[in-house]
């Protein structure tokens, strides 16, 4: 079964060919962050035509690359959301041009979906598992006991991990995108001034980092104010150890509640290097999968896998009035289950 995937949340603009759930035959990624670094951040307008720019190109590349034709297309799977809303519409205004034009069944997929099944790309899942998602706008521990059905059991209350992420490095002076500058950074620095842990010991799996980046951006005030000497590396260190002791901590005791066969990791923070290393050292219990540093950015063969396991659970395809929706809720996508 050969299904396209269309990824244009935000900054990508992104097209690839996915065989039966797991052979990646193409995964055309169109980045945007030279553009968007003169701004320190992505400019939603800008996004929006730069889309409309590249999309038919990234359509045919994806086409050449994996050697098939439109007719081969058993399945389109696009991002409906969440996301921009101006992206969003561009991907999904494509998708649903070939597919009426080749007669190809199409289904829309909740962004968060693809990040999880970004993993199933390179590793199997084994059910019941446990899901930690980390991204610019999302922070979600989910729990699945099958293919596409999915039991959130905790969130941000406030700042998604890498939107904190970002505004950190941002008042540090460090380039967009900030989230991989802060990683480094904290690699070559020290934790010497032990941030608070917020909601560690809650016992719950919330989570709240709003106010984590606002001691950080407030110390960093203060001291710039009275001109105190500091390195930007063991601020970064710092900000790094409190999130990451905060996720694995909460990740760890919902795998042993749960009783999860396999802990995965989604979603771009799951590129961070200090998280990797913290999460793979403290849960040795389970099984523990991070997707390719290819597939933890946004890109479409992480929508085509989960298309495919969507498409494979429902055995039912989207009509031609499918549409964006930037505030997305999981509900209207994941099928939440009792554990």
């Amino acid at each position: 079964m050969y299904v396209m995937g269309v990824e244009s949340s935000c900054d990508e603009t992104s097209v690839s060919i996915v065989q039966d759930g797991k052979t990646v035959l193409a995964n055309i990624v169109l980045s945007q962050i030279d553009i968007h670094k003169e701004y320190g951040g992505v400019v939603p307008e800008i996004a929006s035509r730069e889309h409309v720019k590249g999309i038919t190109l990234v359509f045919d590349q994806a086409i050449k690359k994996a050697g098939i034709r439109y007719e081969d297309i058993d399945l389109i799977a696009v991002t409906e959301g969440p996301g921009l809303i101006g992206s969003l519409l561009i991907g999904v205004a494509a998708a649903k041009v070939v597919a009426m034009n080749y007669d190809i069944p199409i289904i829309g997929i909740h962004h968060i979906a693809g990040h999880i099944y970004a993993n199933n790309i390179e590793h199997d899942l084994e059910f019941p598992c446990l899901a930690l998602v980390v991204s610019g706008g999302h922070t979600q521990l989910i729990v699945m006991k099958a293919h596409y059905q999915f039991n959130v059991i905790g969130e941000t209350q406030d700042d998604a991990v890498g939107e904190a992420y970002d505004k950190v490095a941002r008042v540090l002076g460090l380039p967009y995108p900030g989230g991989v500058k802060v990683d480094k950074m904290a690699a070559i620095g020290k934790d010497i001034y032990h941030f608070p842990r917020p909601m560690l010991d809650s016992k719950d799996y919330q989570f709240s980092f709003s106010g984590l980046k606002s001691y950080v951006i407030n110390m960093h005030h203060n001291m710039e104010q009275r001109h105190e000497p500091y390195e930007v590396a063991d601020i970064c260190a710092s900000f790094q150890e409190a999130v990451t002791d905060v996720l694995v901590k909460k990740t760890k005791a919902a795998a042993e509640e749960y009783g999860v066969k396999q802990v995965i990791v989604a979603g771009g923070v799951a590129a961070n290097r200090g998280l990797r290393a913290k999460i793979a050292r403290e849960i040795t219990s389970v099984p523990v999968c991070f997707p390719s540093m290819a597939y933890c950015t946004d890109n479409a063969a992480m929508i085509g896998v989960a298309g495919y396991f969507k498409f494979q659970r429902t055995q039912k395809a989207d009509d031609y009035t499918i549409n964006g929706n930037s505030r997305l809720e999981l509900n209207g996508s994941f099928d939440k289950i009792e554990l």
